[in-house]
């Protein structure tokens, strides 16, 4: 099975739940999450210019769930197995956005997208077409829900932002039926 066009590990890989984090210590699996399609952040690595980093690899709960789902990862808590839906639970005991992130962000993976943090964007996601430090991203994402308003205001930073940074704004809201809507804003100097 491929993982976004790269060899899956043959084996899961074995992550703990630290706070609401998952690391996985192994400095082998860590490298080869990270190099399927740049999961997670080696720790105390700002920029990664290589796979060769030799530090633990840092999940958040978003991402350790897709891994989880699809057969990458396993976790542990207390030397105890968690299924997907023990992780996917805490995830949402922690964050109330959770299950909306978790769906743009399966969503956004599934059509081959590199997904991180977008939080240095002022935004949920960074989203890239190859990965950081091949490409820039070219994509910055905001979740909303389907009845959730944005002032003018806000809208207006948010163009500034992606603009100044040179990224394309996208809101993504996730719809029922599964399906995620995307916005995109494009800016014009006129």
């Amino acid at each position: 099975m491929m993982v976004e066009g790269r060899q899956k590990p043959e084996r899961p890989v074995r992550g703990e739940v630290v706070a609401d984090n998952v690391v996985v210590f192994d400095l082998e699996d860590a490298r080869r999450i990270y190099s399927a399609a740049f999961y997670g952040k080696p720790l105390g690595v700002p920029k990664p210019k290589d796979y060769e980093f030799e530090a633990p690899l840092l999940l958040d709960l978003v991402e350790a769930c897709y891994l989880v789902e699809e057969g990458v990862l396993e976790v542990y808590e207390g030397g105890v197995k968690l299924s997907f839906s023990e992780l996917f639970t805490r995830g949402a005991r922690s964050n109330s956005r959770f299950e909306q992130l978790y769906r743009v962000y399966r969503d956004l993976r599934k059509r081959g997208f590199v997904v991180t943090s977008g939080i240095k964007f002022g935004s949920d996601f960074a989203v890239y077409k190859y990965g950081p430090g091949i490409d820039h991203a070219p994509f910055i994402v905001q979740v909303m829900q389907e009845n959730e308003t944005i002032s003018a205001a806000e809208l207006v930073r948010a163009g500034r932002l992606a603009t100044t940074v040179r990224k394309n704004f996208i809101v993504a809201i996730p719809q029922r039926g599964g399906r995620v809507r995307y916005l995109v804003f494009s800016w014009l100097r006129i």
